[in-house]
């Protein structure tokens, strides 16, 4: 049976899990022509490593959504000739600063939460809410309607509060640790802790965004990618494409990858038989830094959930992979540990028509850790 924090170490370990998001803040809302001037309207951003071959169909799906966002094409056939003519250039988020959920692309118009210190940022697209949803590969146009009132809530009535008052992202998240949140699968006190420290919100904008528990998931994604992307050495950027789950080191352009396989845990109703697409989004720096997965020991709802998935000793699991100074994911621990880190994701049809239909655990193949640091397994772990 998968191990919990004792009541007695929970706030404690709270505070210190916290640990890489402090001094990041919630600070703006922008949208990518705005925040990366020098990307053209016809570049989409994307989960995980570079494709190498075929869009899994949810992200052809999010890609037409995107394209008729920008009303850069007429209508659907439109929008996916552009794609199959080579019209539009898709990248990987992670290499701009970006981080995007699911098989959600970012686009030139998209709304995105800006979030870090006075210095420097990390951007990801405010979440429209549940589905139908762009992050999910929907094929509803009603999705880009929700994405249209996401767009002009955030630009236009929370980016002035935010610059006025930015909100500190540590203490929401030692807060929701202590509550029961990993906060990736689980969100939903983060979410309130957030809404809670917004000052200025309208009445209306924040009962909106307290009946959306998954509008904070971007926002922690951010920070994480902030936290990675700005450290001076190891990780800098780490997510999973669909087909190809895969890290990026500091001080290398190369992706090093393994293979995305579906992750493991609870299905909707109806679907215990629908083919699940791979590991599939930029969320799982959330994991890397030390939430998600590696804090299970803290979510006994996870726990039950997916009791039949999860290692025996959560403890020593997050033991195995995390470095206590940092309390990020060591990819040299990892990979001398023999362990690799749990990844909390929501699970995708493969077939881009059902969307979300379920959630669970993504486990790399250890080997990627191996590759990427340059280990020996059986090695000790530095400590």
């Amino acid at each position: 049976m998968a191990s919990s924090l004792p009541a007695s170490s929970l706030a404690a370990d709270a505070a210190s899990w916290a640990r890489p998001f402090e001094g990041a803040s919630l600070r703006d809302v922008v949208s990518r022509r705005e925040a990366l001037p020098d990307l053209g309207p016809t570049v989409l951003l994307h989960a995980g490593p570079p494709f190498e071959g075929e869009l899994p169909r949810a992200v052809r799906n999010a890609c037409v959504q995107a394209l008729l966002f920008e009303s850069l094409a007429a209508d659907e056939a439109h929008a996916r000739a552009m794609l199959s003519t080579g019209a539009v250039e898709l990248r990987p988020a992670q290499d701009h600063g970006v981080v995007t959920p699911l098989a959600q692309v970012v686009s030139a118009s998209m709304p995105m939460a800006a979030v870090g210190d006075a210095a420097r940022v990390a951007w990801a697209p405010l979440v429209e809410g549940p589905p139908p949803a762009l992050r999910f590969g929907t094929e509803a146009p009603e999705a880009r309607l929700r994405l249209a009132a996401i767009a002009d809530f955030g630009l236009q009535r929370l980016a002035p509060l935010l610059r006025a008052q930015p909100v500190a992202l540590a203490p929401i998240v030692a807060q929701a640790l202590a509550q029961g949140d990993e906060c990736h699968a689980r969100t939903g006190a983060a979410n309130a802790a957030l809404v809670e420290a917004i000052a200025g919100l309208a009445a209306d904008d924040r009962a909106a965004l307290q009946s959306n528990p998954g509008f904070v998931l971007t926002i922690l994604m951010a920070a994480a990618c902030w936290r990675l992307r700005h450290a001076t050495h190891g990780l800098a950027a780490v997510g999973g494409n669909g087909v190809d789950f895969g890290l990026r080191m500091h001080g290398d352009s190369r992706w090093h990858r393994c293979p995305a396989t579906p992750p493991r845990g609870t299905r909707m109703p109806g679907h215990a038989d629908t083919e699940a697409l791979g590991a599939i989004g930029d969320s799982a720096v959330i994991d890397f830094c030390g939430l998600g997965g590696q804090a299970l020991a803290a979510a006994p709802a996870l726990q039950d959930e997916w009791l039949n998935v999860l290692p025996d000793a959560l403890v020593a699991q997050r033991a195995a992979v995390v470095e206590p100074a940092t309390g990020l994911v060591d990819i040299a621990r990892a990979a001398a540990s023999g362990v690799s880190p749990l990844v909390d994701l929501a699970i995708l049809d493969q077939q881009g028509t059902h969307g979300l239909i379920g959630r669970g655990v993504y486990r790399p193949d250890v080997a990627l850790f191996v590759e990427a640091s340059g280990e020996v397994p059986g090695r000790a772990p530095t400590s």
